[in-house]
């Protein structure tokens, strides 16, 4: 007599899926019923007294307190002191953008008007805006407006 041997694995199979479907939801039942009887009382923790803690110090004890403290004097790089918001723009790249300096307020800037810092809004175009020191010296710093949503 001659048997289906692929069907009787398939039925194998599934009766072992179903079997452990069956145990895996007995057990978390077992459990959840378990966990709901009257709570133990918490351990009682310890807490720590937090005494302040001196960044350079630490730096010091890690052999970094040179540079950390040289660090602590420099000033912000100039890329991460502006913000573009916004920018109008024409085919001549002539027009103005929206500058926030140092986090606040962004304010209007034609091309050609100085920022803080000693800069010149030297020219925008799309989504871009060009700093330099001067308007006829090389770009200093360019912002780029964020992609927009869903980009």
């Amino acid at each position: 007599m001659q048997t289906n041997a692929p069907s009787q694995w398939r039925t194998r199979m599934v009766t072992f899926a179903l079997a452990a479907l069956a145990s895996a939801s007995a057990a978390y039942w077992v459990l959840k019923g378990w966990g709901t009887s009257a709570p133990s009382a918490a351990l009682p923790v310890a807490v720590a007294s937090a005494s302040p803690v001196d960044p350079l110090a630490v730096a010091r004890a890690l052999g970094g307190g040179q540079v950390v403290a040289a660090l602590q004097n420099e000033a912000p790089p100039a890329a991460s002191r502006y913000a573009l918001t916004g920018v109008v723009a024409d085919q001549a790249n002539r027009g103005a953008a929206l500058i926030s300096v140092d986090g606040k307020m962004a304010k209007p800037v034609r091309v050609g008007s100085p920022l803080d810092g000693g800069l010149v809004l030297k020219s925008v175009a799309g989504r871009r805006a060009v700093l330099a020191t001067g308007m006829d010296a090389p770009a200093a710093v360019t912002l780029e407006l964020p992609p927009p949503p869903g980009k």
